[in-house]
């Protein structure tokens, strides 16, 4: 019989785990949070992106956890790249890597947004492996239009493997 707690300690042993890389990367914990509303950003969990070669970090990265009209528009997954170090596909490797602490999760998929016209986030998503579900215009009562952002491109990423 599963017990109703069970979930949650599959949810914390991601942070027990000491490393989440992938030779070239190394993705930190550095700080959660929990949105209050429930249609609102979820549960984040904020990482440094290092650079094992260098020691350097090279970027962010966060994980949001949830199924809410925010983060339809919003993404479970956002990530920056600091500008000396752009150009090496480092998002999408940390893309991946939050795939596998989604999966550690339980979360069978994730949506990732970016504008259309930044080709730099939308190449990220496609080498992500993630697919271009549609474009959709952004919610005028939506925090990031009033951010001055009007469309999101909409990509989806199934955390399951297909048995057909």
């Amino acid at each position: 019989m599963k017990r109703e707690n069970d979930g949650e300690r599959t949810m914390w042993k991601w942070f027990r785990k000491k490393r989440i890389t992938d030779g070239e990367i190394e993705l930190i914990l550095s700080g959660t949070s929990k949105d209050p509303d429930p249609e609102g950003w979820g549960n984040t969990f904020l990482y440094d992106i290092l650079e094992l070669k260098t020691g350097k970090i090279i970027g962010r990265c966060d994980l949001r956890l949830g199924n809410t009209k925010t983060l339809y528009i919003g993404g479970n997954i956002g990530y920056t790249v600091y500008v000396p170090y752009r150009g090496k596909h480092t998002a999408a490797k940390a893309c991946k890597l939050l795939f596998d602490v989604a999966r550690g999760f339980g979360v069978k998929q994730l949506i990732i947004t970016c504008n259309p016209d930044n080709l730099a986030s939308y190449r990220t998503c496609e080498l992500a492996g993630c697919t271009l579900k549609e474009i959709v215009p952004v919610p005028l009562d939506h925090e990031l239009y009033l951010q001055g952002d009007r469309y999101k491109a909409i990509f989806i990423k199934n955390l399951v493997e297909s048995t057909d």
